[in-house]
């Protein structure tokens, strides 16, 4: 009695049976992991809803709920790994740290960034900061730091200034010593900038220049490094500074021992001889010479 041949299936068609159900688990992975992830999505707001309701409830705060997502957060890996700071700059790292308030291993979601960036732009020489939170460990600061402008005389006390007039700083500045223009008097921080500009075209000038002081909040006087004081008008700054650099040029004005040159008139300079050289030192400058005399002539009658 014969048998009726069974059929057996080869290798590779036991392998073509395997990778087809793979396939089949794989799409209906993909089917449902959609619809799971939206659920899980959906709990994460559900429950921050209610945490913000809780906020609102008497005694709640916006910090606690930070507070408390920070907590949930940090428990699921989500730690600053690494603090992100300008490598170049005036402001001393530890400041920079103290202000940001926020160190490695703190919850990365449990701190606020504006607050951060608030607290940082109080320091002197922070002129605009951003505080970024990159997921899932890294914090970066980027600061704008204000340009050193020129010294100010403040209470007997140097300080940095920019160039709209706020302050800098009041001490580690040593290596500016000799690089920047002093200034003094109430309101020189806010018209510094306006006198240097003046000042610019005139770099002779200004390497004579010891101070400026700003006179009664209206003008300015510059005190050179021989001791002479040269008084500038109010509100014409420019035309006295280039009619003192032609008399200097004409005359060598700058290099006589004098305790003032007045330019407070337009139509007249008065130079005021130093206590120590007397009169002498203040002689005139050199006039434009007299017209001639013209002698009037009586015309004769015709004979």
């Amino acid at each position: 009695m014969s048998r009726a041949p069974t059929s057996r299936a080869t290798p590779r068609n036991s392998v073509k049976d395997r990778l087809s159900k793979r396939a089949m688990l794989l799409r209906k992975a993909r089917k449902w992991a959609r619809p799971v992830a939206w659920t899980v999505f959906g709990s994460v707001v559900v429950g921050l809803c209610a945490a913000a309701v809780q906020t609102v409830a008497p005694g709640g705060t916006i910090a606690s709920l930070r507070e408390r997502l920070g907590n949930a957060t940090g428990g699921a890996g989500l730690l600053v790994a690494h603090i992100d700071l300008p490598r170049d700059g005036n402001t001393p790292k530890p400041l920079l740290r103290a202000a940001l308030g926020v160190s490695e291993g703190d919850p990365i979601l449990g701190f606020s960034v504006e607050h951060a960036r608030q607290r940082i732009e109080t320091l002197p020489w922070v002129a605009q900061a951003t505080v970024e939170r990159r997921l899932p460990g890294t914090i970066v600061v980027v600061v704008q730091e204000r340009e050193p402008f020129a010294f100010w005389m403040k209470d007997k006390k140097l300080v940095l200034i920019d160039r709209n007039g706020n302050q800098v700083a009041d001490q580690d500045f040593h290596r500016f010593d000799g690089k920047l223009p002093i200034v003094m008097g109430k309101g020189a921080e806010r018209d510094a900038a306006r006198l240097m500009k003046v000042l610019e075209p005139f770099p002779a000038l200004s390497e004579r220049i010891f101070a400026s002081v700003r006179v009664g909040e209206r003008r300015w006087n510059l005190h050179m490094k021989t001791g002479t004081d040269v008084m500038l008008p109010e509100g014409h700054e420019k035309e006295a500074v280039e009619r003192l650099m032609q008399l200097h040029q004409e005359h060598a004005l700058l290099d006589r021992p004098l305790a003032a040159i007045d330019m407070r008139l337009g139509d007249r300079l008065v130079l005021r001889p130093s206590p120590e050289t007397g009169a002498d030192a203040a002689q005139a400058l050199p006039r434009p010479p007299s017209p001639p005399a013209v002698t009037p002539t009586v015309a004769k009658k015709p004979t």
